[in-house]
């Protein structure tokens, strides 16, 4: 017998063999990762039997199954409210309201331009509750109660406020320092009190009223200037200096300041005692809202720690509830100026402690605004009533926002000259931060609604005022701003490849 060892030619030609296995094995998987997905899949054969599938077929049985289910969702507010849900009832009203700003919004997103940025859709919304108030067969079966309208555009006053503050962030604003406030501030304040000496003058207002226009069109708006920045910004135009991520932070802090401003002077119109008393009682409101918030803001840090599960839902929601309790509360309880100051530091100093997850309750807080957006634009829309409307006051109206406006345009102009930018992204700048809307929206009824709530009907004709020049403001320059930041940066800003910027500034602004 002949035995096998340990160097015998059966095991050496084992071993010779292993390579070649291990090769074979080796060219097997290469030749697995060259099959594309998508011809992996055409090359499975489908069961006997089993037919392609029907996208128009499918697409049709998830509208009839969305349909039930709304309808089921009404059968249901029926039950539990009864009239409420039927024509004329506020529930009806805002189902109404709510789908029809919806539709708006979604159908002006369908006009497409060549070459031309799309269209904000809250001017669909606008329209859509435009178009409910002053159609008459639909505004006899639409209609809102006052206090339901008044308490939902605090909340969405909340979300927007909530965003805000979460967008704030400390090392963006550490590294634009002095130009970021210039940008945020002087034309905030320039174009308020344009706004307000323009009201006295021409719409007869008194200096207190005309302050509180002034800072209801003085703010920028978000929801234009932020999408077309970061059109803007992923194509590459004006990100050497940083343009793009300038006009999203500062619009931010300029619509807060618009804000406070708004609340201060409500709180100075509809206070009773001297107006020191009432400076004195704002500056308290200021100053209780501020450590309010700060205390909320130290708790929210702590609670839910990260090991609870799904935690970003629990700070979302805690946050959301914190924050509509402090505005709705300070309402109820005589301190204007303190909610949204309380809301806007909470949000920042916990956003501060979040770092990177941060991002996850944002997209949260965003599918907020979604509900919120159609409902705010659609009520600001149907509050404006054509045949209430006085004419003259109607033509002084406009040509108060396009005053006001060309004097923030000429003004942040000349103050982006002290801050590094030539000629060209100068103009672009001045003409990005002229859109207006959701402030305008939100805060353009509240002086309105305050006059009904005390019943002073000497005061209506200035709040009607006040939400005819908000409504316009909207309907003037969201539309035209949205044009001109997609038509002018493409052809003004420097164009560089994004790739290159690895940080989230692409660079150091010039201060």
């Amino acid at each position: 017998m002949i035995s096998e060892g340990p160097g015998s030619d059966t095991e050496s030609d084992t071993r010779r063999s292993t390579p070649t296995a291990k090769a074979s094995d080796t060219d097997k998987v290469r030749h697995h990762r060259k099959v594309s997905p998508a011809s992996a899949s055409s090359n499975v054969r489908r069961p006997q039997g089993e037919k392609e599938p029907d996208h128009v077929r499918g697409r049709l049985n998830e509208i009839i199954t969305n349909t039930v289910i709304l309808l089921l969702g009404w059968c249901a507010a029926w039950a539990a409210t009864g009239p409420d849900v039927l024509p004329g009832g506020s529930l009806f009203g805002l189902i109404i309201l709510f789908y029809s700003a919806f539709l708006g919004g979604k159908l002006l997103e369908c006009v497409q331009i060549p070459s031309v940025p799309p269209l904000p859709p809250l001017l669909g919304m606008l329209l859509a509750g435009f178009a409910i108030r002053n159609i008459r067969f639909l505004s006899e079966i639409v209609s809102v109660n006052p206090l339901w309208s008044s308490t939902l555009r605090n909340m969405a006053l909340t979300v927007i406020l909530v965003r805000a503050g979460l967008g704030l962030d400390p090392k963006i604003l550490k590294t634009m320092k002095g130009v970021c406030l210039r940008l945020s501030i002087g034309p905030c304040l320039t174009e308020s009190f344009s706004a307000a000496i323009i009201s006295h003058y021409l719409l007869g207002f008194p200096w207190e009223w005309g302050f509180l226009v002034g800072f209801v069109v003085g703010a920028v708006s978000p929801a234009v200037v932020v999408p077309s920045m970061i059109m803007l910004q992923e194509k590459g135009y004006g990100i050497q200096k940083g343009i793009p991520t300038l006009l999203m932070a500062a619009s931010s802090l300029d619509d807060i300041l618009a804000i406070t401003g708004f609340n201060v002077c409500i709180s100075l119109i509809f206070s009773t005692g001297s107006i020191v008393h009432n400076i004195l009682s704002s500056l308290r409101d200021i100053v209780i809202g501020v450590l309010i918030g700060a205390v909320l803001g130290i708790f929210v840090r702590y609670f839910p720690n990260r090991e609870q599960d799904h935690v970003h839902l629990k700070r979302a929601f805690l946050i959301l509830g914190l924050c509509v309790s402090a505005v709705l509360g300070s309402n109820r309880v005589g301190l204007h100026a303190a909610g949204g100051l309380c809301t806007l530091v909470l949000t920042f100093m916990a956003g501060m402690s979040w770092a990177s997850e941060k991002v996850s309750v944002q997209h949260v807080i965003a599918v907020a605004w979604d509900v919120f957006q159609p409902l705010l634009f659609g009520l600001v829309g149907s509050e404006i009533n054509v045949s209430a409307l006085d004419t003259n006051a109607l033509g002084t109206a406009v040509a108060t926002v396009i005053l006001a406006v060309s004097a923030r345009v000429c003004f942040t102009f000349l103050l982006m000259s002290f801050a590094g930018f030539n000629i060209k992204e100068k103009i672009f700048i001045a003409l990005a931060w002229l859109p207006k809307a959701t402030v305008q929206a939100v805060l353009g009824p509240l002086a309105f609604e305050t006059v009904r709530a005390i019943s002073a009907t000497e005061l209506e004709h200035y709040a009607m005022d006040v939400m005819t020049v908000a409504f316009l403001a909207i309907l003037i320059t969201a539309p035209n701003g949205a044009l001109i930041i997609g038509i002018l940066g493409p052809k003004v800003l420097e164009r560089h490849d994004p790739r290159d910027f690895k940080s989230e500034l692409m660079t150091v602004l010039p201060h």
